[in-house]
């Protein structure tokens, strides 16, 4: 189980309904396919729109343009009361509605394929190498299959 830090800045996450739900399952399900993920964990979630996930791209990243997710993991701090606070993810609305649409997905499984993608990040998966991008993308299959969502990078997925 993992504590969600959700707040909705911007963008019309409202037509997705009870968004902290959706979060919360999303992110569960990442926790619960990661090996050895032990303790009380904690996530921060930022959902927002093009305009600001662009300004934290080119802040973060130089690149001046919005993106779908960005993660943000934390450092450890062992001894720390309380959760493990394991990092901060955000997520531009628009862009995530359009990919959605291209894809032939709803948004609300676009929407919780990145929470559970950028939860991996936050847990120290990435994608770099063709055996990174692997072991990730059947951690990500694996968590949106048990929260009954098709797997993301079939060619018949929708």
């Amino acid at each position: 189980m993992i504590t969600i830090d959700l707040t909705v800045e911007a963008g019309d996450w409202d037509k997705l309904g009870d968004v902290e739900a959706l979060a919360r399952r999303a992110a569960d399900a990442a926790i619960s396919v990661a090996p050895d993920v032990g303790g009380e964990l904690a996530v921060a979630v930022l959902l927002t729109d093009d305009a600001a996930m662009r300004e934290i791209n080119k802040d973060w990243r130089d690149q001046d343009k919005p993106t779908n997710v960005l993660s943000f993991p934390a450092a450890a701090h062992p001894g720390m009361p309380g959760p493990r606070h394991i990092g901060d993810v955000v997520l531009a609305f628009e862009t995530t509605q359009r990919e959605a649409v291209d894809e032939g997905k709803t948004i609300e499984a676009h929407a919780s394929h990145l929470i559970v993608h950028g939860v991996l990040h936050c847990l120290g998966y990435d994608h770099e190498t063709d055996e990174q991008a692997e072991e990730m993308e059947a951690l990500e299959v694996s968590a949106l299959e048990g929260i009954g969502y098709d797997d993301p990078y079939s060619e018949t997925a929708a």
